[in-house]
């Protein structure tokens, strides 16, 4: 019999009550440019809770002050930051769903930063992006150990999974592409290097029991960029460091060249399959699955896991509901709050 996206789900100590994941989408908010989850945050996260999504994950949230993407992100960079985080965590958990927390540092991307860090100097291309400084192999080791005491603090918050950020053109991303990683230490004659450094330094932070994802982009679309079997290969090397499940995205790293995104509905689909098949791993897809009949064929199929809604979880908070009822749960069994059932 079939998976389908209502069906429970347990992988490890992580267990759902549906398929469905919210997926880290920036939110740009902190006000006080502190890295502090402030009110927006806390009813951004806690409506899609009492919305019935199964697993939420927090928007990139950044090791260092000058990895965000820009001085409103999310930061995890001090013990400071446990507090609002486990408020966040805690009020998301008391309405049914678990959570996760995209951990990252932009490097190359990082607009606000006085100067960005990178594997080597290659610039974003665009206005608002400035030239970057190379790591040297001494602070890359830092860099390895920034991200350890980032999910050491958000295991200290109370999170239910730890996703690391190895895609669109960040950090990590960086450092397992040959467009962006140009160099001649051990950072660069071996492309995972650095994945696999910070993944078993996060791995020692975590309960045993804890899911690690990684999302990842399956291809590149600038010319020269890296295939499916590149990140194949990457992937191997991060699994075998630790990795329990893949978040299967693509792209990011900057215009696109000749290969351009599908950008129609499950154009990622297929990256997803191919990594469930080739690594037997759960997976995570993404990528314009708004469609309630899309998102139910995807599990039904056997294609990934988990499906992650993003734009179509900003306008509805309550996609997981309306999901159900369309196809054909009850209220009931849906989980719908009391509260509101009986505007249904």
């Amino acid at each position: 019999m079939s998976e389908t996206l209502f069906s429970p789900y347990q992988f490890k100590g992580l267990q759902l009550n549906n398929r469905i994941v919210m997926a880290p989408m920036c939110q740009y908010s902190v006000d006080a440019k502190d890295g502090i989850p402030n009110e927006w945050h806390q009813v951004h996260y806690v409506s899609r809770a009492v919305g019935g999504t199964g697993l939420i994950v927090i928007e990139m949230t950044d090791v260092d002050p000058d990895g965000r993407i820009t001085d409103n992100d999310l930061g995890i960079w001090s013990d400071d930051h446990i507090p609002a985080f486990r408020k966040l965590i805690d009020s998301i958990h008391a309405y049914g769903s678990k959570v996760a927390i995209q951990i990252a540092h932009a490097g190359r991307k990082a607009q606000d930063a006085e100067q960005p860090v990178a594997p080597s100097v290659v610039t974003f291309p665009g206005e608002n992006f400035k030239t970057p400084r190379a790591l040297t192999t001494e602070e890359v080791e830092e860099m390895v150990q920034k991200y350890a005491d980032g999910v050491r603090r958000a295991v200290q918050a109370g999170v239910d999974a730890i996703e690391l950020h190895g895609a669109h053109g960040y950090l990590m991303h960086q450092f397992h592409s040959k467009l962006m990683n140009h160099r001649e230490d051990k950072y660069g004659q071996n492309l995972s290097q650095f994945g696999v450094e910070v993944i078993r330094a996060v791995k020692k932070e975590m309960p045993e029991d804890m899911p690690l994802i990684l999302r990842i982009s399956a291809v590149e679309y600038a010319d020269g960029g890296y295939d499916i079997d590149h990140t194949l290969e990457m992937s191997r090397a991060y699994q075998e460091a630790g990795v329990d499940m893949f978040h299967i995205s693509s792209g990011g790293e900057g215009p696109t060249g000749q290969r351009k995104p599908g950008n129609y509905p499950g154009y990622q689909v297929p990256f997803a399959r191919r990594f469930r098949e080739e690594l037997n791993v759960p997976v995570i897809a993404v990528g314009l699955l708004d469609e309630y009949a899309l998102a139910e064929a995807v599990i039904g199929n056997g294609d990934a896991d988990l499906v992650a809604i993003g734009r179509g979880m900003l306008r509805d908070p309550y996609w997981a509901n309306h999901a159900a009822l369309a196809l054909g749960i009850t209220k009931d069994q849906a989980g719908i709050a009391t509260q509101y059932s009986r505007g249904y």
